[in-house]
């Protein structure tokens, strides 16, 4: 029985998001392999970054990279002397940045419209069908409006 395809939700600052785009990588939770080991290869996911820059106060408050799980490798990378995080290959698609905030409240994995922040506080969740659809469906539509 082949398995069903998962959606995640990854949460990154815009600035490591738009260089994991250019790796064709995904991390998650600082480099941490449990979550990337949930993923399958044809599974889908969506970057989410509250702020622009990491440790920094911007906001940004978008989804910023939607992609595909292309195999079923996690692999080690010495990043600097004393951070290798565990990583996962990513075939992103071509997509516009997108707001969450006109999203809210139709978004089924953000029960508390009012805390909507909530969910993102763990770094990577899985998210249903329907919410993948309508946040890919504005990321990819708005290139051919």
């Amino acid at each position: 029985m082949d398995r069903e395809v998962k959606y995640w939700m990854l949460v990154a600052s815009k600035d490591h998001v738009k260089n994991g785009i250019e790796q064709g990588i995904a991390q998650a939770c600082h480099g941490k392999v449990a979550p990337l080991k949930r993923m399958r290869t044809g599974d889908f996911v969506i970057y989410y970054s509250g702020k622009l820059s990491f440790g920094k106060p911007e906001k940004c408050q978008e989804f910023t990279a939607l992609g595909k799980v292309i195999d079923d490798e996690i692999y080690q990378f010495q990043v600097s002397e004393d951070f290798c995080p565990s990583r996962r290959n990513i075939e992103f698609f071509t997509t516009d940045d997108v707001s969450i905030l006109p999203l809210i409240d139709d978004l089924h994995f953000i029960q508390n419209k009012q805390k909507w922040g909530y969910p993102f506080r763990f770094g990577f969740f899985e998210v249903n069908k329907h919410d993948f659809d309508l946040i890919s469906s504005k990321m990819l539509h708005q290139q051919y409006a």
